[in-house]
This record gives structure tokens, sequence and C-alpha cells, in this order.
């Protein structure tokens, strides 16, 4: 019997994960571009390090993210501001800037956190 509650307080708690998403904004958080067909969840401060808080991204956008620095360097960074600060994101953020919202190119790996 309790395993059935679970499963339902879990279900319901999806159901409220996928609404807050569907109604979550339909811009990027890092470039602020409108979001094209897919989006990935980044966590502002990553999991491992115990974040819990998520934001849109392009895919492009996510990967620069990853590629501009590691776990510790975002836990330090802490926001999304922060992380636009940094001179590999923003040269990113210039250059992605007249894109179209479901542009991809090969992410290029370069600390810069």
């Amino acid at each position: 019997m309790a395993g059935r509650v679970r499963r339902k307080q879990g279900l319901a708690e999806a159901e409220r994960h996928a609404r807050s998403r569907a109604e979550a904004p339909r811009d990027c958080a890092l470039c602020g571009r409108a979001l094209g067909r897919r989006v990935e969840w980044h966590h502002v401060v990553p999991r491992s390090e115990g974040g819990r808080v998520t934001v849109p991204l392009h895919p492009i956008c996510h990967r620069a993210i990853h590629a501009a620095a590691d776990n510790q360097a975002l836990a330090r960074a802490g926001t999304i501001a922060a992380i636009r600060d940094w001179p590999a994101i923003a040269r990113f953020l210039s250059w992605v800037a007249d894109k179209p919202p479901d542009f991809h190119a090969p992410t290029r790996r370069g600390r810069a956190g």
C-alpha cells in the first residue's frame, strides 16, 4: 500500500514539475534569444554542488557553459549573470547573438571560469 501512495506522490510531483517547465520563459537564460524546438535545462549551481534551480537554455548555450568551466567554477559563479561575465562566454554570446533559435555548431572546449 505504501508503495502505491509513494508512486502517486511521485507522479503528482512529476506533473507539477512538467507544468512549471511548460510555464517557463520562452527565452534562453544565457543569451536571451527565443528558444527553439530543443530546450535543455541547466542547473545554475550543479546538483553535485547542492544546486536545485534550473533554467532553460539552447543546447549550444548549454554546451558552451560546460565547455568553459567545470562544476566547481559554476558553483563559485552561482548565477547566470556571473557566468555571462566570463571572457569565453562573453565572446560566445557576441558570436551567437544573430543566429537562429535552432542553430547548432560544434563547441570548442576551453576553460575560462
